[in-house]
């Protein structure tokens, strides 16, 4: 007889059912949950179950896994991730972009567009940061054609971010002026973006652990991937930051978390230490 996974008083998953699922979601996503996570894990898996009926973790695992439009994994990632973010979140990474990385990037170079892949996007708050940073700070943005693009796993974070639709708290520490300028006040008292910057971002739902979506994703000038490998093991870091690697063109940047260290994940990147922090390159030549 199957041993049906779940623990006697049907509010947490037995451990073997937290193995089997851990060992699931590292392999499909990269991201890892230690035994901390367990609660956290628990009570999502527990309401994934009671949304599809499933009696036991084990019918409820074989849906997970053989559903063919992958729905209720989608559904299940939505849930398992964070998304805690807000406007010009750790902005000295954006004034290192336009005073110190974008003029050494574009010096003598041959008319082609700057590319900039913001991973994982959440709900929007960091592509379109980047965005009004380079509107407001970069003297050069109107003559160069500029990429934006920004991707998540989580669909849910996707549609909000293509709304454009924000609390007082996501927009808490943009300056007043540029509240004003790019954002709408509505009656419920959030915020929309302004149509002009929807439509400056090109948002699409990936998986960076899934190498046939990350393909898309080459000839990158800029990556920024903040606050996402702290949430791999090692194994899955290394593997990411080879991903980036092919990614970035050579000579391209990739910007991390504050708490984050490429230097401690992988040898492939250089650490280069601007007046406003550390940020690493891929070695070689821009082009």
């Amino acid at each position: 007889m199957s041993r049906p996974f779940i623990t006697a008083d049907n509010r947490r998953i037995s451990v073997e059912g937290f193995c089997k699922f851990r060992d699931y979601f590292y392999t499909k996503t990269g991201i890892y949950f230690d035994d901390s996570k367990r609660y956290f894990v628990d009570r999502r898996l527990l309401e994934r179950m009671h949304a599809l009926g499933a009696q036991n973790f084990n019918d409820y695992f074989s849906v997970l896994r053989l559903e063919a439009n992958g729905a209720e994994f989608q559904a299940l990632v939505n849930l398992m991730t964070t998304n805690e973010t807000y406007f010009f979140r750790e902005e000295y990474q954006f004034k290192c972009l336009v005073e110190s990385v974008l003029p050494e990037l574009m010096k003598d170079r041959p008319p082609q567009p700057l590319r900039i892949w913001s991973v994982p996007a959440a709900s929007g708050e960091e592509p379109y940061s980047i965005a009004i940073y380079l509107l407001e700070h970069w003297a050069d943005v109107d003559t160069h054609e500029i990429e934006l693009l920004a991707s998540d796993i989580d669909t849910r974070m996707l549609q909000q971010a293509q709304a454009g639709e924000y609390t007082p708290r996501a927009v808490q520490y943009l300056p007043a002026h540029l509240l004003a300028k790019y954002f709408q006040p509505l009656p419920n008292g959030n915020f929309l973006i302004s149509a002009d910057l929807r439509g400056s971002v090109n948002f699409s739902t990936v998986n960076i652990n899934d190498l046939t979506q990350t393909q898309a994703f080459r000839e990158m000038d800029i990556i920024f991937c903040r606050n996402l490998l702290i949430y791999f093991n090692d194994l899955s870091r290394r593997e990411a930051a080879e991903m980036f690697y092919e990614a970035l063109k050579p000579g391209g940047f990739i910007c991390l978390g504050h708490s984050e260290s490429m230097s401690r994940i992988s040898p492939l990147f250089t650490a280069r230490r601007f007046s406003d922090g550390i940020i690493y390159q891929k070695p070689g030549r821009a082009r």
